[in-house]
């Protein structure tokens, strides 16, 4: 009989049994719902069958939010950490407490990272297991450790990354708006100048734009994008993702700024605003090309010259804007040239 353990932090009994018939196995399975310290030392249990991890600095993604979105591998990851760098020791403290995990702790966050990075470098070099984590979701998107990540890189030391919750995907995935293509631009830089050229280049894009919004600046987020974006773009604020006041909030522009405007939202807010609609450029009419056509010769340009900067003007093609020059001025240069001689 095969036995699967998952972890229930509803349940208060210290486990629960389930038996069922699994069309996969052909036998009779059993369920067992245990509590989360429970969980993590049967994941350690069947960990020790796999081996000892190898020495490396891992890039661990955490929950972002519900602590039961962690992967098994993660678990088994952190378990078995010489260190785990972390963003904010007491934060991630309930993490490992609620998963039962006791490895030592070390602060790493953007205000210690390079009195951090050689002692860091130091024990990566020395063999050991260095595990990086933050508050939430992915360490180095939008959090310390790009830098960490660069100098082992360059120093030949293997970088893991442990995949997890991400705030980014799990808002565009339930957002929508189109997912084939999107840019992440994260949060706005804090020069105006800079934010400004960000919001041109964003607002242009025909790509979902997504970015990360403090919730006590996200009137003046809207207020700033509006010039650019305009206030019919759809857009999309989620909230709170995966936890219990959990939101996502649909509508335009314009129509957020109001609502917005009259209540202060709280949690981390990802933003997400569509693409700029395609347009496809319209043909010229015949009549405008000759007008073009004519305009250019006037002005003394060869009858090529006139037909390759039409052509590169517009969408037409080189060749049908050289049929129609001929048709219409094909006789008229023909005769200038004749008086020439």
């Amino acid at each position: 009989m095969a036995r699967l353990c998952l972890p229930c932090s509803s349940i208060r009994a210290s486990s629960l049994s389930l038996l069922f018939r699994s069309p996969i196995l052909s036998r009779t399975a059993a369920i067992s719902f245990c509590s989360s310290s429970d969980f993590a030392d049967s994941v350690a249990k069947d960990d020790s069958k796999r081996g000892p991890l190898k020495p490396g600095l891992y890039l661990v993604g955490t929950p972002i939010g519900n602590l039961e979105d962690i992967t098994l591998r993660a678990i088994r990851v952190l378990r078995s950490a010489d260190v785990i760098l972390s963003e904010d020791t007491r934060h991630s403290g309930k993490l490992l407490q609620y998963y039962n995990i006791k490895a030592q702790l070390l602060s790493y966050h953007k205000f210690n990272e390079a009195h951090r990075e050689q002692v860091v470098l130091t024990r990566l070099k020395q063999g050991e297991i260095v595990a990086l984590i933050s508050d939430a979701g992915t360490p180095g998107i939008s959090d310390p450790g790009t830098q960490l990540a660069k100098m082992c890189a360059k120093e030949n030391i293997d970088v893991i990354p442990i995949p997890g919750a991400c705030a980014v995907v799990a808002a565009l995935s339930a957002s929508g708006l189109d997912t084939d293509e999107f840019t992440f631009v994260g949060f706005l830089p804090k020069h105006s100048g800079t934010r400004k050229e960000r919001l041109i280049v964003s607002s242009n894009e025909t790509r979902t734009q997504i970015f990360y919004v403090p919730p006590h600046k996200l009137s003046q987020f809207l207020e700033e994008t509006t010039p650019y974006f305009g206030e019919s773009r759809q857009c999309v604020i989620a909230r709170e993702i995966t936890k219990l006041h959990e939101e996502f909030w649909r509508g335009s522009i314009g129509e957020a700024k109001k609502e917005f405007l009259i209540r202060q939202p709280k949690g981390e807010i990802t933003l997400l605003i569509e693409g700029k609609e395609e347009t496809k450029a319209e043909n010229p009419t015949e009549s405008q090309l000759e007008e073009e056509l004519k305009g250019l010769i006037s002005d003394g340009h060869s009858l090529s010259t006139a037909v390759k900067t039409v052509a590169e003007r517009t969408s037409m093609r080189k060749k049908e804007v050289y049929s129609l020059a001929l048709k219409k001025f094909g006789k008229q240069i023909q005769v200038e040239d004749e008086a020439d001689e």
